[in-house]
């Protein structure tokens, strides 16, 4: 790790960004050319005081998800992000891998929910990371690759990905899902991902073909869903969503919504993971 020249990149890259670059309004007393440390601390999802002593050379060896996060929040560009990665010590991963990285604020995050189901998705429904007891609610996702990593492509393609919600419910979560995903498209207009995601979803299902044509967007932030547990049965739960800032990643977080489902979730946590079999779905209650 070389601190002082990871310490003047991260200054000298901090400044050379406008704030209008990343969504914030200049006001007219501003002083600070390019973006505030707290500014950058806000995109990253991690505190002052470590932007600080990173831009001092006075930190720890950064982690691997927390260099991701600081190259979303500064812009970088692929060469840039390859010479971050190296001055903090650690071999540049490609591209997509650091897209697919939670923000290191939002794991932290997990670890303090503890026994309150928690996970995070990326815009594409993603799973990115997640905790303990949303592990033990949804199962562990296994090693997905290429679309079936999403959950909207899973949802409709893969009859057992739909199995976590009840049938009278089935119909209200697709159409959710492809109106978030609309949602995203719009707000990620060009990029390739999102359309080819799209074009191969259209090719591959009637049903999101229907809905896709309706031309219903929305972008959810609450909800109430069952979830259908092979173990402990029906679960009742609030779901709340939280977006970072450039609404690149989501922070799911899952409540019950009555008494039986609160002790439900007591005796899955008693239970563990004893005799649970892998979910090969993958599929979060988003």
């Amino acid at each position: 790790m070389e601190r002082d020249q990871l310490a003047d990149f991260l200054r000298t890259r901090r400044e050379a960004i406008s704030p209008s670059e990343v969504g914030i309004t200049e006001g007219p007393r501003r002083r600070t050319r390019g973006l505030r440390r707290e500014e950058v601390a806000m995109l990253a999802g991690m505190s002052v005081d470590y932007v600080v002593r990173l831009e001092q050379g006075r930190s720890s060896q950064p982690s691997v998800q927390l260099l991701g996060a600081l190259a979303r929040a500064l812009r970088l560009s692929e060469d840039e992000r390859s010479h971050l990665f190296h001055l903090a010590g650690h071999h540049a991963p490609p591209a997509d891998q650091v897209a697919r990285l939670a923000r290191a604020g939002l794991v932290r995050m997990l670890d303090l929910l503890g026994d309150t189901p928690a996970l995070v998705l990326s815009d594409l429904g993603e799973l990115l990371a997640q905790n303990r007891m949303s592990a033990l609610l949804t199962g562990e996702p296994g090693d997905l690759t290429g679309d079936r990593r999403y959950l909207v492509y899973r949802w409709f393609t893969d009859p057992a990905a739909r199995e976590v919600a009840p049938p009278g419910e089935r119909e209200l979560r697709a159409r959710q899902m492809v109106a978030d995903l609309r949602a995203t498209a719009g707000r990620r207009a060009g990029d390739p991902v999102v359309a080819g995601l799209v074009d191969r979803l259209r090719a591959a299902s009637a049903d999101f073909r229907r809905l896709w044509d309706a031309h219903e967007v929305a972008v959810r932030r609450a909800d109430r869903k069952t979830l259908l547990h092979p173990r402990v049965g029906p679960l009742v739960m609030d779901c709340e969503t939280l977006v970072t800032p450039d609404q690149g990643q989501q922070l799911l977080v899952l409540t019950p919504a009555d008494a039986r489902t609160r002790e439900r979730l007591d005796l899955l946590r008693v239970l563990g993971t004893q005799d649970f079999p892998a979910d090969t779905t993958g599929a979060p209650p988003k």
